[in-house]
């Protein structure tokens, strides 16, 4: 690997992993999960400072030095959160990606401006240090007096040794008190207490076995548990000993075992290495393990055996904190391993020549269907239909790889509406539902400023100040709701907020005023509010940072067409705005129902598609030139693509008219056309610049014949149905 591969690898870990530290921050209001986001934030800047430290990045390096020991204050709780933290964590975190990318740009040291926010930063950082710092020897010595008033067993400030002799140590030449002496030397015995519940009756005495044993609270702060350990070295393969830490060093084990490195370890190795048990302990509760073992297979008993960690603290060496914290480890470095293996790193362009490639595929098996099924050899079918199969699987996963899940690009307006709503003085809640919805990886990427010009204008436009709010009847706290569900072969993105609505006659006088529509017209709820996507449209009484300029609106809408999407407004006044964006699942290869209209053949989206019926004088009525019919009870307004299209009326292949019924935004409609061919697989080419203003047309496929087909803009084609209704006046009444 490069020296410029290998920081391109850097940058890309650092991008994601100050992602994840950008949403840990945002969710710091949840009070009850702030240790835990404590703790996740730490990890993730000292991964970014262990990166690149191995790149001699020390520039990256000293700030996140700076940033990490902050949160390492705050993890001890020897200082707490507060809003303005929040913020300089959040503007450190924006200026550590600032200096990735300078990095990566090759910059041998940081410009004045750059610098300029380092050294600010590090300031501001090192003020709550400072503070922390002389709150810090307070808190110890604070901590030191209570553990030297709490006495006895695991809450005192001592070890405790639980000691039982074995009955040859005596035959040994073992004196049990001079290893009590021998204690001394580390520390001091502050109590003893004499276990003599093993000394049998006078008639089963042997004065030669040793039946003593002991319970001893040493105060020895400097000794660890293996020095301890080694006093009783001679008498351990005799003796039953438990050396039991004081309460002061669990603290210092949980800590001891979040630092340990990223590596694949049992429990066991976990609380040697942290030095919560030593390895003849590990032993012998392993030992005491198997022995479980042993009795439950001989009695054949189905009872799940004791894990190690419940087995070491039953035997008294092991506290229950330590083993929670050595699980969690545990099982923190199964999911890290579990999603390295789930997760790998594509280039972008790879997998848009994949899918080029399964597009080509997908034509290429459609014309070797036709030839099958023109020299009809049954077996040569057969062999068809399983390549078929096979290349749809194919397609299905090769566009399951672009699939990416649209809570990304929402996480991103949590600190939008942070930042905005604290600029406007209004007190705002980000809602986000649907957030596992997902999407083709490039119309994700292409909505994302959509999607910020309109949660802005929710809360500039949309939003009122908590004052008018609270003078209307409502919670002081405006919401704004982020949701995204798949329905009809689309994905819907909803930005709904409970501010005060779209007023239709302030629409409709300023696109007056603007000459966008004459006085007398008449328009429908849906035209008024449409009218606010159109250029240099804005209702806003001001001009401020964010908005009022009657820039971005259309920009939004053209962006969304040019994504073969849709943007619907519904608003009541006084009560909020819902705005509704349709997409397309994919823009690569999506399933197509076929059909024939003169000798033209157009391509319908199936997932679109409701049902097929013949257009028979049953459902004509009376009104042969109606353009609509009555289907089981309800209004179906139809269209004639040759009329739309302007294609001749191919009298002599036509025999009979069908409609597909079609559904789109919770709207239905019918096409009539001539032929039903059937489903088929569509790749989709983009039209031509020549073409980028054909109305109904959204694209272009090959098909397995090499003939060109056109796919129908079902939005659009819709739009012109209900249209062409609306000026008939058409009613239920019509229907009798």
């Amino acid at each position: 690997m490069t020296d410029d591969s290998g920081l391109q690898v850097f940058a890309d870990e650092a991008e994601d992993l100050l992602a994840v530290a950008e949403q840990a921050l945002l969710n710091l209001d949840d009070i009850s999960n702030v240790d835990e986001t404590i703790g996740d934030l730490f990890r993730t800047f000292h991964t970014i400072k262990g990166a690149a430290g191995l790149f001699g990045l020390d520039v990256i390096v000293d700030f996140t030095h700076v940033v990490e020991s902050l949160l390492g204050n705050i993890r001890e709780g020897l200082i707490q959160v507060d809003e303005p933290m929040v913020t300089l964590f959040l503007e450190s975190r924006d200026h550590l990606e600032a200096l990735v990318e300078s990095t990566l740009s090759g910059e041998q040291q940081l410009d004045a401006n750059l610098q300029s926010v380092d050294d600010d930063l590090i300031n501001q950082l090192n003020v709550y240090l400072k503070v922390d710092s002389s709150t810090n020897d307070e808190s110890e010595s604070a901590t030191e007096v209570t553990l030297e008033k709490e006495v006895g067993g695991v809450v005192s400030n001592n070890w405790h040794i639980s000691l039982r002799f074995g009955p040859n140590a005596l035959r040994n030449g073992m004196d049990p008190h001079s290893f009590i002496d021998y204690l001394k030397n580390i520390g001091s015995v502050e109590n003893l207490t004499l276990i003599d519940d093993a000394i049998p009756a006078w008639c089963d005495f042997d004065p030669e076995s040793c039946f003593l044993g002991f319970e001893i609270t040493l105060h020895a702060p400097d000794a660890n548990k293996s020095v301890i350990e080694e006093v009783f070295e001679f008498v351990q393969d005799d003796c039953k000993i438990s050396i039991l830490p004081p309460h002061s060093h669990i603290e210092a084990y949980i800590k001891m075992i979040e630092s340990l490195p990223e590596e694949d370890m049992r429990i066991g190795d976990i609380l040697v290495a942290c030095g919560a048990l030593t390895e003849s302990e590990k032993d012998d509760v392993l030992n005491a393990q198997d022995k479980l073992t042993d009795d439950a297979i001989a009695t054949a008993s189905d009872q799940a055996i004791a894990p190690l960690g419940t087995v070491a603290v039953e035997q008294n060496v092991v506290q229950q904190e330590v083993v929670d914290a050595a699980i969690k480890k545990q099982n923190t470095l199964k999911q890290q391993r579990a999603n390295a293996q789930q997760t790998i790193r594509v280039n972008a362009n790879k997998l848009e020549d994949l899918v080029n490639l399964v597009g080509e595929l997908v034509i290429g098996s459609a014309n070797s269907e036709l030839n099958a099924r023109r020299l009809a050899d049954p077996q040569l079918s057969e062999a068809m239909e399983n390549l078929l199969r096979l290349v749809e699987e194919v397609r299905d996963t090769a566009l399951g790889l672009r699939m990416v899940q649209i809570g990304e690009t929402f996480n991103r307006f949590k600190r939008v509406v942070r930042e905005v709503s604290r600029d406007l003085g209004k007190d705002i809640q980000l809602i986000i539902s649907g957030a596992d919805t997902e999407l083709d990886k490039t119309l994700v990427e292409k909505i994302g400023d959509p999607l910020m010009h309109l949660v802005r204008n929710s809360i500039d436009h949309g939003i009122e100040s908590p004052e008018v709010r609270e003078s209307r009847g409502k919670p002081s706290q405006g919401t704004v709701n982020l949701d995204a569900f798949h329905e009809s072969g689309s994905v819907v993105i909803q930005i709904r907020d409970d501010g005060g609505g779209l007023s239709k006659q302030k629409v409709l006088d300023k696109a007056i005023e603007k000459g966008l529509v004459q006085e007398n017209h008449q328009l429908t709820d849906a035209e008024i509010y449409r009218l606010i996507f159109e250029a240099g449209f804005s209702t806003a009484d001001k001009v401020s940072n964010l908005s009022g300029r009657g820039v971005g609106m259309d920009v939004v809408r053209r962006n969304i067409e040019a994504l073969r999407g849709h943007v619907e407004i519904e608003s009541e006044e006084g009560k909020g705005t819902t705005i509704s964006i349709r997409l397309p699942l994919t823009l690569a290869i999506i399933d197509g129902f076929q059909v024939r209209v003169g000798d033209s053949q157009y391509i319908i989206p199936l997932d679109m598609v409701e049902e097929c019926i013949e257009l028979n004088d049953s459902l004509r009525g009376k009104d042969e030139q109606a353009n609509y019919i009555n289907l089981r009870g309800e209004i179906l307004p139809f269209m004639r693509l040759s009329e739309s299209f302007g294609i001749l009326d191919d009298e002599e292949n036509n025999q009979r008219d069908n409609i597909v019924v079609v559904q789109f935004a919770g709207t239905k409609a019918g096409f009539v056309v001539d032929e039903l061919l059937g489903e088929n697989q569509t790749v989709i080419k983009p039209l031509g610049k020549i073409f980028k203003n054909l109305k109904g047309i959204s694209g272009a496929t090959i098909l397995g014949s090499g003939e060109v087909a056109m796919i129908i803009d079902i939005p659009e084609m819709v739009n012109k149905v209900i249209e062409s209704r609306n000026n008939l006046n058409i009613g239920s009444s019509s229907i009798h």
